[in-house]
């Protein structure tokens, strides 16, 4: 792929002298990684130069999925022990932090995201102990630590539910939710049209303690993920002590799970159609992207530079431009939020373009640093998006598109596994699929990728680690998912020492970025 700044590789006309300082670097990352120089230079315990205020501006944090990275204890999935036991591979291939996806108390509906307690390790992952031995660890290695916080919505096995559910209507343990009366003459319709993510209504009826039905409420994802009433006093003291409890256990911020859609319009009015699963990100909602989520994200930046050591807060932000992202990190707010404009652009220079120039221009305008990324845990892995011409084809462009993005400025997320060059797994059994959009939703192929759209389990199939092993050395047993057998070829095992494999290109192009000062940076 040529520069997403030409569609021929040479300067564009007018282009700026950041852009030719990245496309120059770019282009000497393809020549040293094609000549093998720089994968077969690194040193085996590369330098990690202390990050002061202001890491997280060009950092490259690493997410990991805990429950598919690594597993101590043969159960399967994936573990705090684990991440901790692998954290040198981070280490070594030159990440700045890494970002594990919740592992609090759940009843893992939606694979850990329906919190019953915020302040509990689940028995699954571990103990609070080993979360306490991950962050000493990492910040050993001089790795960041930055957690998940899941502020829309709580379980519905939380404490606080189940006092709700117990509470008559319009009882004070019902205001930290949103629950309201049914429309039609006995209250059988739902108070509005909103549908959840996963599909279907967003709202569920209850029942009362007589057995008779009662109100309902809402949850803009799974049934088991009942939405958090912001407007609630109580639910705001409760998350600043749940964000102060995570912090003085050292760890070095938060990625705010739906920071886009912890306010709700007033008066929960209508949309007016179907499928507005499809509006997200490209218009402001009635439940999405309203304008009061930003005073909680200023009292939580308040909160965030109490602390010493530059401690972090990320939007996890669906927005319909650039610059309404761009509101996210004004300098009261957070200091970062996920690019998925960029995310979502198809593989077209121009159009790559096109969001580059956007998203800078916005990010600058407020002063913060643009974040670049490529997957993640919600969406089709970037090796089979980009795969339209064969996975050979999307392996080349997943590569091109990794050197791209750590050659621009700002902050780059890395979703584990794409350093292997892993592709998105789409014939996993139906029995073994856990994603609660699966259920909700029928799948047809017919708008997604193979049949994967709206579906996540195939790109959280956990790690291959070695060449052998029941689960390539995931762990001492199998795995929750069950990898592909070619995944053999694609371990960490197979690929180290190879000057033509995913993970050397991946090491090199890091050892890179972190030589030339003018790459993250932007000057």
């Amino acid at each position: 792929m040529t520069c997403a700044h030409s569609t021929t590789g040479a300067p564009a006309k007018g282009t700026s002298a950041p852009c030719k300082l990245f496309r120059k670097a770019l282009q000497s990352c393809y020549v040293r990684a094609m000549t093998q120089e720089l994968t077969t230079s690194l040193p085996t315990e590369p330098v990690r130069p202390s990050k002061g205020p202001g890491w997280w501006r060009d950092a490259v944090i690493y997410q990991v999925y805990v429950r598919s990275f690594a597993d101590s204890d043969g159960d399967g999935i994936g573990d705090l022990r684990g991440v901790r036991e692998r954290l040198p591979h981070l280490a070594g291939l030159g990440v700045d932090a890494v970002w594990l996806t919740p592992f609090y108390a759940s009843p893992q509906a939606d694979g850990g995201y329906d919190v019953a307690d915020y302040r509990t390790v689940d028995p699954l992952f571990g103990t609070l102990g080993d979360a306490d031995d991950l962050v000493r660890t990492a910040h050993e290695l001089g790795l960041k630590v930055i957690v998940d916080v899941v502020p829309n919505h709580s379980s519905d096995q939380h404490p606080w539910f189940r006092e709700a559910l117990a509470d008559r209507p319009g009882g004070a343990a019902r205001t930290r939710y949103h629950f309201r009366s049914g429309r039609g003459a006995h209250g059988e319709l739902p108070p509005n049209d909103w549908e959840s993510v996963f599909g279907g209504p967003a709202w569920t009826r209850t029942t009362d303690p007589d057995g008779t039905p009662g109100e309902w409420y809402l949850h803009l994802f799974a049934p088991e993920q009942p939405d958090l009433n912001w407007d609630s006093p109580e639910v705001r003291a409760e998350f600043d002590s749940v964000l102060r409890f995570w912090l003085d256990l050292g760890v070095d911020g938060f990625r705010i799970d739906v920071a886009h859609g912890m306010v709700k319009a007033a008066g929960l009015p209508d949309i007016g159609r179907t499928e507005q699963a499809k509006l997200i990100g490209s218009q402001v909602l009635p439940f999405f992207d309203q304008d009061g989520v930003h005073e909680i994200h200023r009292s939580w930046r308040r909160l965030l530079d109490s602390y010493p050591g530059d401690r972090i807060g990320v939007a996890e932000a669906w927005a319909p431009t650039s610059e309404r992202l761009a509101l996210y990190v004004r300098p009261d707010e957070l200091h970062q939020a996920f690019n998925f404009q960029f995310l979502k652009c198809p593989w077209d220079a121009a159009a790559m373009r096109e969001v580059i120039d956007e998203s800078l221009a916005a990010t600058r305008s407020v002063g913060a640093p643009t974040t670049w990324v490529l997957s993640n845990h919600d969406v089709v892995r970037h090796t089979t998006r980009y795969a339209d011409g064969g996975p050979e084809r999307g392996l080349a462009r997943a590569r091109a598109a990794a050197l791209l993005t750590l050659a621009l400025p700002g902050s780059s997320y890395l979703y584990q596994g794409e350093e292997l060059g892993l592709p998105e797994v789409t014939d996993l059994p139906d029995e073994l699929r856990q994603d609660p959009a699966f259920f909700r939703t029928s799948p047809d192929g017919e708008d997604g990728q193979n049949g994967q759209d709206g579906f996540r389990d195939g790109c959280r199939v956990p790690l291959p680690w070695t060449r052998s092993g029941e689960s390539y050395g995931f762990g001492p047993g199998g795995s929750w998912l069950p990898q592909p057998d070619d995944w053999s070829g694609l371990s960490v095992e197979a690929q180290t020492g190879d000057p033509g494999s995913t993970l050397e290109l991946y090491r090199g192009a890091l050892a890179l970025r972190r030589e030339l000062p003018g790459l993250g940076t932007g000057r």
